[in-house]
């Protein structure tokens, strides 16, 4: 979910903060007073292209940055990019200067927008006029029909990479042939090189600490029976002192009871003391100056030291190396038998992919037969006279293959009668694209609570001018459909129409205001009052009179039944 949206220099707005719920909600507000701005900021930090236009004038930089509640998708972009998460959220920030560089940054540590783009599907999908940002293709068409029908890729997603591991291995064994025999007597010195070397972890680390003992033997000999005299041996040592005092200690307590606990702990300091001389004078009598142990310490360093720098950072990637080593020896020694082997996994492993490919397109397809008519049905609520279809189509040669089967899924639509069926993509016109997908995206929430699975989609979706060339009993059904998706999701969405503002749970007022000769923009979460008057204005335009306040009353109360 989204929870909050930033933008400076924006454009025209100076600063706007604007704090979004649950449900739906909505912006609305006088004609060019900037809504769709706020969008385009959105699809800023999602990865749309920036460009120094969007410098508000006077400004050296545009910042926008916004707060994500985070999902487990997007957890994995992060560590799959090397960037630490902070606790239940993800930070968006965006910077674009003058001179048309910028910058980005997700939670707080520097980023790109290739990130942001991959970040984008896990957090939301942004339905803007232009659709500069997001275009419905074919992996997200694919995608709310797997979720329509509660249809899950993970286990046709690891025999997918199964098999394509295996691919790739037995064509690098057979077309590399040439090249590996031209290399054996290189692996076969490295393999004897890092096989005499006789290398186990860690131990260069405890060989140095060794060398330090042997190289300062008589420091540590001096240093530990210093110790021993001082805490023991010697005539006034720690010892002697302590064992005297709690001797006082004693008798105080047998006349006065309150020192019995002080006679106590000087007994436990007494006994560490005397643990701590003895292991003091152990270690001196078991250091032993060997300048041949030293010496082979040395020798032995530098072996090590040499294999390192060869084929490692550190002795656990010299081990690795040799082990990558053998495995390509082996593979050269026992070529044919390893790739007869592995041609027989390979086949084994398409034939799986094949029976679950083809088990998933039959699901896939009956699902569409019935997520084709009711979005059909959905969509001609919404003021269109359209015929819709899902073309499922199985590419069953295996250069086609993916993690996700061998369909591609298609959303095709005539939008007037008479018209063939052509790709979503191809509809002319941004609104009636926004409300197809409004459609479909409530048909896909309806089945999906129907099922007993659903699949990862995006938790916050958004709706830029969804309302263009409706009205009426249209109007308001869009206004249900959106509050009927909002109920699963997050929705946002940019309107004009006071039929669809009735029903939001969170209402921003989108203002433009003259100040100091400057062009403001501000964003503002209405309270119910003020909501019933914008409601009012959008029914009756610049003057408010009692007739559409209280018709806007009526149409909000309606909303909440």
């Amino acid at each position: 979910m989204l929870l909050e949206l930033r933008a400076e220099n924006y454009a025209v707005i100076d600063h706007a903060i604007a704090a979004f719920g649950p449900g739906l909600n909505l912006l609305t507000g006088e004609t060019g007073a900037g809504k769709s701005i706020l969008v385009d900021a959105l699809a800023l930090l999602l990865g749309a292209k920036a460009s120094s236009d969007m410098v508000r004038h006077g400004a050296d930089r545009a910042v926008v940055s916004c707060v994500f509640e985070s999902t487990p998708g997007a957890e994995a972009v992060l560590d799959a990019n090397g960037i630490d998460a902070e606790g239940t959220e993800i930070i968006l920030r965006r910077e674009i200067f003058e001179n048309g560089k910028g910058r980005v940054y997700v939670n707080n540590q520097p980023a790109t927008v290739a990130v942001l783009r991959q970040l984008a599907p896990e957090l939301a999908l942004v339905h803007a006029q232009s659709e500069t940002l997001t275009s419905f293709d074919q992996a997200q068409q694919r995608g709310l029909l797997d979720r329509f029908a509660g249809l899950s890729t993970d286990a046709i997603g690891a025999v997918f990479a199964h098999w394509r591991d295996l691919k790739t291995r037995l064509v690098e064994l057979e077309s590399s042939e040439q090249d590996k025999l031209r290399m054996l007597d290189l692996w076969q010195f490295q393999s004897r090189e890092i096989e005499s070397g006789r290398v186990q972890p860690e131990e260069d680390t405890a060989l140095e600490a060794e060398r330090r003992v042997l190289m300062n033997a008589e420091k540590l000999y001096s240093a530990a029976m210093n110790a021993y005299e001082l805490l023991y041996e010697g005539s006034g040592s720690a010892e002697s002192t302590l064992r005297g005092a709690l001797k006082q200690l004693e008798e105080l307590a047998c006349y006065d009871t309150k020192f019995q606990d002080a006679a106590q702990q000087i007994g436990s300091v007494l006994a560490i003391v005397e643990d701590v001389g003895a292991t003091a004078r152990d270690y001196a009598e078991g250091i032993q100056a060997s300048p041949e142990r030293l010496a082979e310490i040395e020798e032995r360093l530098a072996v090590l030291d040499r294999l390192k720098r060869k084929y490692g950072p550190a002795l656990s990637d010299v081990i690795a190396f040799g082990e990558e080593v053998a495995r390509k020896l082996a593979e050269v020694e026992n070529r044919d038998e390893i790739v007869k082997t592995m041609r027989t996994d390979l086949d084994e492993a398409a034939v799986e992919y094949r029976k679950m490919a083809q088990s998933l397109d039959d699901e896939r397809s009956a699902a569409a037969r019935r997520l084709e008519k009711s979005a059909e049905a959905q969509i001609n609520d919404l003021a269109m006279k359209a015929r819709f279809a899902i073309a499922v189509t199985a590419n069953e040669d295996s250069e086609r293959w993916s993690a996700a089967g061998w369909d591609t899924v298609e959303c095709r639509i005539a939008t007037n009668p008479g018209e063939p069926l052509k790709p979503l993509d191809e509809i002319a016109s941004g609104g009636e694209m926004s409300r197809v997908l409004l459609a479909l995206k409530v048909s896909v929430e309806e089945g999906a609570s129907r099922g007993k699975k659903k699949t990862q989609v995006p938790r916050t979706l958004v709706f830029d001018e969804i309302d263009i060339g409706i009205g009426g009993r249209a109007a308001e059904a869009v206004g249900q459909k959106l509050k009927a998706l909002s109920r699963a999701q997050q929705v946002l969405c940019v309107t004009h129409l006071p039929q669809i503002a009735a029903f939001a749970d969170q209402h921003f007022l989108i203002e433009k205001k003259q100040q100091s000769g400057r062009t403001r923009t501000s964003v503002r979460l209405l309270e119910n009052a003020e909501r019933t008057e914008e409601v009012a204005r959008m029914l009756s335009g610049a003057t408010v009179t009692d007739t559409s306040v209280r018709h806007a009353e009526q149409m909000i109360q309606s909303s909440r039944n």
